[in-house]
């Protein structure tokens, strides 16, 4: 089976996905990530091109901020990335995290080609049995986390690309909310 390299996930806000998977994930699985942006992506091919950060926080376009990732090797890393990614946002809350709320906030998953579509909705379904089983908790019972083809993606201004690498102290919602993926059931 061979994966595709690119994918998009959406946890959030951008800056707090971006520092916990270019800065965590790759101190767990150095050299992971060949390359990160920030940005944003609809799950709708038709929808608005280019918006501004501006209409994307309206909530108007559709679109999820995301961090757009070209992975250096997906076969070893990909389902890595997706159990990390679940360790450090709540998938139950639907478009919403934390204080944010909105579909720009929306738990997503956008997927390269149909293998990790298959990986990530079997990763998904592994979260949702850990849930059910009382071994992992959220603030709800259900795994709202949407997953399906990525399509375009427009990447925010530069000054929000590694915006908490420069700004330590900045706006982050995200923390961890168990640290080792749950054996299954």
């Amino acid at each position: 089976m061979t994966l595709s390299n690119t994918l998009a996930l959406g946890a959030g806000c951008y800056w707090g996905t971006e520092k916990f998977i270019v800065k965590d994930f790759q101190e767990q699985y150095p050299n992971s990530i060949k390359d990160a942006k920030v940005g944003f992506m609809s799950p709708d091919p038709n929808a608005m091109k280019n918006p501004s950060y501006r209409q994307v926080c309206s909530g108007t376009t559709g679109h999820v901020e995301v961090l757009n990732i070209e992975l250096n090797d997906p076969e070893t890393n990909f389902e890595k990335l997706l159990q990390f990614f679940f360790m450090f946002h709540d998938p139950t809350t639907k478009n919403r995290q934390g204080n944010d709320t909105g579909t720009q906030y929306a738990s997503w998953i956008f997927c390269g080609d149909d293998e990790q579509l298959a990986v990530a909705e079997k990763v998904k379904a592994e979260l949702q049995s850990a849930v059910s089983a009382g071994k992992v908790k959220y603030l709800a019972p259900t795994v709202e986390t949407q997953i399906g083809r990525a399509n375009e993606f427009y990447p925010a201004h530069e000054e929000h690309q590694e915006y908490l690498m420069k700004n330590p102290l900045g706006y982050c919602n995200h923390r961890y909310r168990f640290r080792e993926w749950p054996e299954p059931n």
